[in-house]
């Protein structure tokens, strides 16, 4: 799968270090997958949550933070569209971001 936007991941990393190896872990795994539909991608994140509108959310750092993505199967891209403590998940639409 293509990620777009890494830029979004190592900014985030940047400002909260302890998310660096939980993200890249993430980024690793999600690269090298040929997913076509959201049970693909629960086989390899059972926790990961997908919802309306294609999106779909995964827990970093034993939930303490959220990352939203929506992901384009035919295309084989995941857009990162939201990344953030879990505090500031609560405070978003996942749906609609």
């Amino acid at each position: 799968m293509r990620i777009i936007a890494l830029k979004t991941i190592k900014d985030y990393w940047t400002k909260h270090s302890e998310t660096e190896q939980p993200l890249k872990s993430w980024y690793d795994e999600v690269k090298k997958a040929d997913w076509e539909k959201p049970e693909d991608i629960l086989r390899e994140f059972p926790k990961a949550r997908v919802i309306k509108n294609d999106r779909v959310i995964f827990n970093i750092k034993g939930n303490r933070f959220r990352l939203v993505v929506a992901v384009k199967y035919d295309f084989k891209i995941f857009y990162i569209r939201f990344i953030s403590t879990h505090a500031e998940y609560d405070k978003i639409n996942a749906e609609e971001i």
